[in-house]
């Protein structure tokens, strides 16, 4: 009998053990966990850089071209790769780069990895266009700027361009019944004979698994151009990344109907949504830089984009060209440290806020967040009253704490049946947004969504 127990007993230890770890092993991450960093985080830096900000937009006097030039000023590859061996930003600093993204309050780093051209800036050993054997470098920037977000503090983020590869012979592309109308039709001419999943065998997945296995922890896998890549394949993507970083984020663009938040290009949706979602947007008119592009947004819109999207439930992804140098535009960091200034004083207005409960006000925008049962509503005033009156219309919540972020000047409170009225300084604190902070009884309902 003591032996039968015995055998039950290891019996017990070696299974229960296995079956303990396999369960340990098995355990998923929700996406509420997965996502909890980057909905508090609700603002990054976008970087497109490569061998195209070497030419600055401009290849045989025509001066319009950025991320696209290989493409647009139609170079055929083996030209293209040739320029590409001229590729040396010597002036390229991490640390710069980072600090220069923290400094102005955002909290994750998105850089090209791979965009149209096919050009890996790092240093892939799937193919040999890269910047290690296909440039004069000679050094892996995102290995660099990997070990400086980790030391700074920001997540590490890589944009990969999926569906879309100049450089590889089975890369078929089509939009809106269009085939094939950003292929590269000039060294690869015969749209009919590319097979994507040869394509994707061969180089986009095994560089996708490089970048998930040789950089550390991602944050984001930030796909772009999906094109002909079906959901099937799409699916097969995220359960390689799944596997082998099941923190790691996806965005829309990995294939049609999959990801873990959407994409809103150059522009700020009307309406606030509870889905996850991010709208990316350059400073002037490119992504990837061009020395004749002057037309800059000004700090103010930056900052008002910034509140406007946090208001709506969003994250704000904010792109840098560098030059082909390896340093970030003057034009470019100068607004930034603006932004910088004003979420130094307003931060908490936006970090960790989620949508407004009233939707848009005609004086500004609205972020809240609940505290201990109460809600937190943060008023960011672009446009301060000339009557030191500010009405929140819709406002029922008891006003229980109110102060402005940016003053110590006081404020007061009038309770009305319509609303709340504030009774203001005649002057705003801050001339492009100043922040009131209200704390209200209770969790605010009938929440604004369109």
């Amino acid at each position: 009998m003591r032996k039968i127990k015995n055998f039950i007993l290891l019996f017990v230890l070696v299974f229960g053990s296995a079956n303990a770890q396999n369960a340990a092993n098995s355990t998923e991450i929700s996406p509420e966990e997965r996502m909890e960093w980057w909905q508090d985080a609700r603002f990054g830096m976008f970087i497109h850089w490569g061998v195209y900000s070497q030419a600055g937009g401009e290849w045989n006097g025509e001066t319009n071209h950025a991320e696209w030039l290989q493409f647009t000023a139609k170079i055929p590859l083996q030209e293209y790769k040739a320029y590409a061996k001229t590729f040396n930003p010597v002036k390229f600093d991490a640390k710069e780069w980072v600090s220069i993204a923290k400094n102005a309050g955002m909290k994750y780093i998105v850089v090209t990895s791979k965009h149209h051209d096919g050009f890996a800036m790092y240093n892939s050993q799937v193919n040999d266009h890269n910047i290690i054997k296909g440039a004069s470098f000679q050094r892996d920037p995102l290995k660099e700027l990997a070990e400086e977000c980790k030391k700074q503090g920001l997540r590490f983020c890589v944009y990969y361009s999926l569906g879309r590869d100049w450089e590889d012979p089975d890369c078929p592309t089509g939009y809106a019944g269009n085939i094939a109308w950003r292929s590269n039709l000039i060294d690869y001419p015969i749209e009919k004979d590319k097979k994507l999943q040869r394509y994707l065998d061969r180089k986009a997945i095994p560089q996708i698994k490089e970048l998930l296995t040789d950089y550390g922890d991602i944050g984001v896998m930030w796909f772009d151009t999906y094109e002909l890549v079906s959901k099937q394949q799409g699916q097969k993507i995220v359960d390689i990344i799944r596997e082998l970083q099941p923190k790691c984020i996806i965005n829309s663009r990995v294939g049609p109907c999959l990801g873990d938040y959407t994409v809103n290009e150059q522009e700020v949706p009307e309406g606030a949504s509870i889905k996850p979602w991010e709208s990316c947007m350059t400073m002037n008119n490119h992504w990837g830089y061009n020395k004749a592009d002057n037309d800059w947004r000004t700090s103010e819109e930056l900052i008002h984009h910034l509140i406007d999207i946090a208001s709506k439930g969003g994250n704000f992804l904010l792109n840098v060209g560098p030059t082909g140098e390896g340093v970030i535009p003057a034009e470019s960091v100068e607004r930034l440290k603006a932004v910088g200034d004003w979420i130094n004083v307003n931060g908490e207005a936006i970090y960790g806020t989620t949508f407004s409960p009233f939707g848009k006000f005609d004086w500004g925008r609205c972020t809240q967040r609940v505290e201990n049962g109460n809600t937190v509503l943060y008023l960011s005033v672009f446009d301060w009253p000339t009557d030191g009156e500010l009405t929140v219309p819709g406002l029922q919540n008891k006003v229980l704490k109110y102060s402005l972020l940016d003053s110590d000047e006081k404020i007061a409170v009038k309770a009305l049946d319509h609303g709340v009225v504030l009774k203001l300084p005649r002057k705003a604190p801050d001339a492009i947004a100043s922040v009131i902070k209200l704390e209200v009884d209770g969790v605010i309902s009938g929440q604004f969504l369109e």
